[in-house]
């Protein structure tokens, strides 16, 4: 039977909170959205006047991208060694790599979407879940 090291029984707690962390600021930036009408205005400028357009969708688009680099280090943390493979694209890959690969793909698989069929991104958000899932497995 195998000890469990505090090292492998603590990653639940660094998961938890790199979760918690990501619904909360997901939280706080639809609360300030500013509201007319009564309605949330979700494309309005977080900070107007800002030196940048910083809108809901961006934001999250953002954090969720620094959300998925938290939870790689979450993973390397609990499973250390990133478990190189050569996959179909006949070179090594760590689990970095293929999130990498993933990212990049996902990106252009939206700017496709938005070029050909148009703003409606769901079917493109479905689509670029569905590459990861096969960058992870296969590549």
């Amino acid at each position: 039977m195998a000890v469990k090291t505090e090292r492998t029984s603590r990653w639940p707690i660094a998961l938890a909170a790199v979760l918690i962390v990501y619904g909360l600021a997901t939280v706080a930036l639809a609360m300030s959205l500013p509201v007319e009408d009564g309605e949330r205005d979700w494309f309005a400028p977080l900070l107007p006047g800002g030196w940048m357009a910083w809108s809901f969708p961006s934001a999250v688009f953002f954090l969720t991208i620094f959300t998925l680099l938290a939870l790689m280090a979450v993973w390397e943390y609990a499973r250390p060694g990133g478990h190189p493979r050569v996959g179909i694209l006949r070179f090594e890959t760590t689990r970095g790599d293929r999130l990498f690969i993933s990212l990049l793909g996902s990106a252009f698989i939206n700017l496709a979407w938005l070029g050909l069929v148009g703003p409606n991104l769901w079917w493109a958000l479905a689509l670029s879940v569905l590459y990861a899932i096969i960058v992870f497995r296969t590549v």
